[in-house]
């Protein structure tokens, strides 16, 4: 693991670089027609094809796109993020942040090399990649349960975000065209992936090989955390600056996970095993 983090950071900056090819932008006209309804899936999966396909979409993710279906499940997940509404408190015990925190120092402990490198080579520290690992995943027990294209394939059909999440189900059908994932790929119920739940923008644009292996594989906890920490690192993270509330680093989370609660109490879970 030394060694494939030594090679990491050695090619780091050249990946980064790589990475930072701009989403497909949301003001892009659509023929494609969004629904509050499962009405007209199937006539939108074929315009959306033609859209994707002009975006360099190739046969493999055209062909996962035609084989989506309709995600109730998704849309029902998307209507009622309870969580993200409560009180700061709250959401700390009902994310069992606690916990996270415990389990996290005795992980840190663990893997100090593994951690130390991360933080060497793109400068987030061990705690806040630790708590979005425990807080998104529960440190890898529960990466999901459902279909990730037909998951973001509904979200970008469905209205309410359409704009937010069309670049993503672009993304998505990259990934699978790269072989990073294919059409029955499992993630979470809007179509977060892996480990730390990357969306599928997220995971095209940001994801590395951390282990070295010649393959970018986010269910790979090493991939994962080094892949969160390029993202972060891209988005503005400054090494040695402080992560608290106020503080410059705060802001980045912010890019993470949109939900200010969200981003209090990985800060918070964050210095507890940062110490």
């Amino acid at each position: 693991m030394t060694t494939a983090f030594r090679f990491l950071s050695l090619r780091a900056a050249a990946l980064l670089c790589l990475c930072l090819a701009p989403l497909a932008p949301a003001s892009t006209a659509l023929a494609a027609t969004c629904s509050d309804t499962s009405q007209g899936y199937d006539a939108w999966k074929s315009d959306f094809a033609a859209e994707a396909a002009a975006e360099g979409v190739g046969a493999a993710g055209l062909n996962a796109l035609s084989a989506t279906s309709y995600s109730k499940t998704t849309i029902s997940a998307d209507r009622n993020q309870k969580s993200f509404k409560y009180p700061l408190e709250k959401f700390l015990q009902v994310r069992g942040a606690n916990d996270i925190a415990s389990i996290g120092r005795a992980r840190r402990a663990k893997n100090k090399e593994f951690y130390d490198s991360l933080e060497q080579a793109f400068g987030v520290p061990a705690g806040i990649l630790i708590a979005i690992h425990g807080m998104e995943t529960g440190f890898g027990n529960f990466m999901g349960d459902t279909n990730i294209v037909s998951a973001i394939a509904t979200l970008t059909f469905d209205c309410r975000r359409s704009d937010f999440f069309r670049p993503h189900l672009v993304g998505a059908l990259k990934l699978i065209d790269q072989g990073t994932i294919d059409a029955g790929s499992i993630g979470a119920k809007h179509g977060e992936l892996g480990h730390t739940q990357f969306l599928p923008g997220n995971a095209f644009e940001y994801g590395l090989d951390g282990n070295g292996d010649g393959q970018i594989d986010l269910n790979n906890a090493v991939d994962a955390l080094a892949s969160t920490a390029n993202f972060l690192r891209a988005k503005g993270w400054q090494a040695g600056v402080g992560y608290s509330e106020g503080q410059p680093n705060f802001a980045v989370l912010n890019e993470w996970n949109a939900a200010t609660v969200y981003q209090q109490a990985i800060a918070l879970i964050a210095a507890k095993i940062d110490g």
